[in-house]
Parts: structure tokens; C-alpha cells; sequence
């Protein structure tokens, strides 16, 4: 029994080995240049107090996720392709029209994060960024998606960076605890507005059209989905704890000298005289390590999304020749991307600004999108959201609603 019993375990294990990637990938993505920024303002401005909304936040990612690779699994197709046979097509280009220009805006902040990370190491942005953006091509292009995910899993693994970091900076642990255990919240615009930052660089539209997409292109089965969902949690869990170590280590050092920053080349840059070079170097290290995945994926995210919704030829498997305009459109996104920021004098913060606006208009439809079709049971039969799962999720969507809305509004004065 019970040698039957460790060859059932070995045999689970593998199997989530295969299934395992796109929640990994997907959620570890979002600790992106814009991600670390606000993770490292809201450890350096507000210190430990808001380490506990990362529980809440974690479970909410946990749910649309989960209901993002359910319907890959059950129905074989990508969001917006699912989206375009049930809302049609004219709904769906106003959609992807959104989804491109924010995702366009967040690719130009990774390419700026790749080149703030190496200025710190004194490798000027018209050198970095063109290599930067090469070798992001041709992985995509000459890999395919069974060698491009071993990349990206492989990638993950250096947001240890940020935990190695959080423990050379020496924090409170016993007030990290208690941020944790025993919450509080002092209802200011500025923890409000923090808050927010910290919901909407966690959830992301793109996130689900990706994990969908990557999902279906691992044709992953029905039988297996336990084993996704258990990649979609594993993922979640990563990318929360990672956020966690980034906001302690601000905590520790920037917050408790009174030092305010808006960058995460600013957090970088301040932790040298007050936790040591090697926690400056491995916080820069991290940066450009999650600049250079994101730059990666959130093409690739595009690409998937408009390919899926116009009815194109898509995927990593395919040849250029097969899939054209997915391989076009992902090559623009870079190239163009990593252009604008080698620019002398290009005005980046506009462009992020007006990116995390339409980030806040569309999130909320989708979300909104994505319940009313898991909850069709023709398109997913016994599959669909369940008694107190729909609740949880339906309350869900209504919260990052109402936060994504306050975003929206706060990010345009009101």
C-alpha cells in the first residue's frame, strides 16, 4: 500500500510538472517594472500598514484566474475568441482597440525598466534596450511554446532576487505580523489611491486573455484541469509572496529613513547607503530581470488576444509564414516599443498614464465578459460557477469594479 501510495504521489507530481506553467507564468509576469514601483512606493510611503491587503488581493487573483484557465480547459478557445461568438465581432474590436493601446503603453514602460535597471550598472539605454528587445524577439519567434515556457519558467525562478533582498534589509518581522494579523486602515486618499495602485498592477486585463491563450496552446484536457488549477494557485501564491519581500524591504530601509520614491530605479538606487550594495544590486537585478519577462509576454498577450478575436492563425508553434499577423503584430509591439524609449526626450509618463486609464475602463468588462460566459452552460456544462463560488466570484468583480472605477476617477483628478 504503501509503496502504491508514494508511486500515485510521483505520478501526481509529474503530471502538475506537465500541466504547470501558464498560471505560474501568467501571475509572475504581473510583478512587472510598474508592479515593483508600486510595491516599492507603498513599502517606502506607507511602510508595513498595507502588507495585509495583499491577502485579499491574492484570493481575488486566485478566483478570475481559476476562471480564466476553466474555460481554456473546457471550451479549447481564447477569450476574445469566445467573447466575439457570444457579443460579436463590433464589440470585440472595441475591445481589442483598448487592450492594444494600454498593453502598448506597458510595453514601453518595460523597455524603460530594462534601461533604468542597466543604467544602474552603467550600461547606457541605446545599448540595452535594442539587445534587450533582439533577444526578446527571437525567442518567441524561433522557439516554440514548449522552449519558450522553459524560459519563462526559468525567469521566475530569479524573483528570489526580491526575497533574498527583504532579508538583507533586516525588517520588523514582528510588525510585519502584525500588519499581517492584525490589519489597519486609515481611510486617506493616499492609502485609498495606494490601495487601488495595488489591485490594478495585480490584476490586469491582459493577464486572463494570456493564461486563457496559454492554456489552449498547451491543450490541456478536462481530466487534467485539477492540475491547472492547482498552477493557477501555485501562481498566485508566488507572485504575493514576491510583492510581499519587495514592500518589507522598502518598509525596512526607505520608509523607516524617510526616503520617498517614485520609481523602482529609485528604490534601487536609495537601498545602497542604507541596506548595502548587494541588497541595491540583486532589488536592480530584479528589475530587469521582470522587465525583460514582461516585455516578453505582454506582446505575446496582444498578439494572442487581436490573432484570437479577428480570427487569424495564431501560436508559438507556428511558423511566421503560418501565422503572419500574429508574428507581425507581436514584432511591431516590441521593435516600436524599444524605439520610443531610446528617443532622446520622449515624454514615458504620459504614455503609462494613459495606459493605466483605458487599464481601468476595460478591466471591469472584462471581468463582467468573462462571468456572464462561465455561467453559460451550453458554452461549459457542469463546468459553470457553482452556489457559493458564483457569489464569491460575482462579489469579487463587484469590488475590483468599484476600485478599478475610484482608479479611473482618481487617475483623472476627480
Amino acid at each position: 500500500m504503501k509503496m502504491g501510495a508514494h508511486r500515485f504521489r510521483w505520478k501526481t507530481f509529474l503530471i502538475f510538472l506537465a500541466v504547470a506553467g501558464p498560471g505560474i507564468i501568467t501571475s509572475n509576469v504581473d510583478n512587472d517594472a510598474g508592479g515593483i514601483a508600486t510595491y516599492s512606493i507603498a513599502g517606502a510611503h506607507f511602510g508595513y500598514n498595507l502588507l495585509w491587503s495583499l491577502i485579499p488581493i491574492m484570493v481575488a487573483l486566485i478566483i478570475i484566474q481559476e476562471m480564466s484557465a476553466r474555460m481554456g480547459v473546457v471550451t479549447g478557445k481564447g477569450l476574445s475568441d469566445l467573447i466575439r461568438e457570444r457579443f460579436g465581432v463590433r464589440i470585440t474590436v472595441y475591445l481589442l482597440l483598448a487592450l492594444v493601446l494600454t498593453n502598448f503603453g506597458n510595453v514601453i514602460a518595460e523597455f524603460a525598466g530594462v534601461a533604468s535597471s542597466l543604467e544602474i550598472f552603467a550600461i547606457p539605454k541605446w545599448i540595452s534596450v535594442p539587445i534587450s528587445a533582439l533577444l526578446v524577439w527571437l525567442l518567441v519567434v524561433k522557439g516554440t511554446y514548449r522552449s519558450v515556457e522553459k524560459v519563462f519558467l526559468f525567469a521566475c525562478l530569479f524573483y528570489i532576487a526580491y526575497i533574498i533582498s527583504g532579508f538583507l534589509a533586516k525588517p520588523d518581522w514582528a510588525s510585519v505580523g502584525k500588519s499581517l494579523i492584525n490589519p489597519t486602515f486609515k481611510l486617506s486618499t493616499a492609502s485609498l489611491a495606494m490601495i487601488i495602485g495595488l489591485v490594478g498592477t495585480t490584476i490586469a486585463p491582459w493577464m486572463q486573455f494570456y493564461l486563457q491563450a496559454a492554456v489552449v496552446e498547451k491543450n490541456i484536457k478536462v481530466r487534467d484541469y485539477k492540475y491547472s488549477r492547482s498552477d493557477v494557485i501555485a501562481g498566485s501564491f508566488m507572485v504575493t509572496v514576491v510583492a510581499g519581500f519587495i514592500i518589507l524591504t522598502c518598509a525596512a530601509t526607505l520608509f523607516k529613513a524617510g526616503v520617498k520614491v517614485e520609481t523602482a530605479r529609485d528604490a534601487a538606487l536609495a537601498l545602497a547607503p542604507l541596506a548595502g550594495k548587494y541588497c541595491s544590486i540583486l532589488f536592480a537585478f530584479g528589475l530587469l530581470n521582470a522587465s525583460l519577462f514582461a516585455a516578453s509576454i505582454l506582446p505575446l498577450s496582444t498578439a494572442f488576444v487581436v490573432c484570437e478575436g479577428m480570427g487569424w492563425e495564431d501560436g508559438v508553434n507556428k511558423k511566421f509564414s503560418e501565422a503572419p499577423q500574429f508574428y507581425g503584430l507581436y514584432s511591431l509591439l516590441i521593435f516600436l516599443g524599444a524605439g520610443i524609449v531610446i528617443l532622446p526626450g520622449i515624454p514615458l509618463f504620459p504614455v503609462i498614464y494613459i495606459s493605466q486609464v483605458i487599464n481601468g475602463i476595460v478591466l471591469p468588462a472584462i471581468l463582467i465578459f468573462m462571468l456572464i460566459l462561465i455561467n453559460n452552460k451550453k458554452l461549459m456544462g457542469e463546468y459553470v460557477n457553482k452556489g457559493a463560488y458564483n457569489i464569491i466570484s460575482w462579489l469579487t468583480v463587484i469590488i475590483l469594479v468599484i476600485l478599478s472605477s475610484a482608479l479611473f476617477l482618481s487617475l483623472l483628478g476627480v
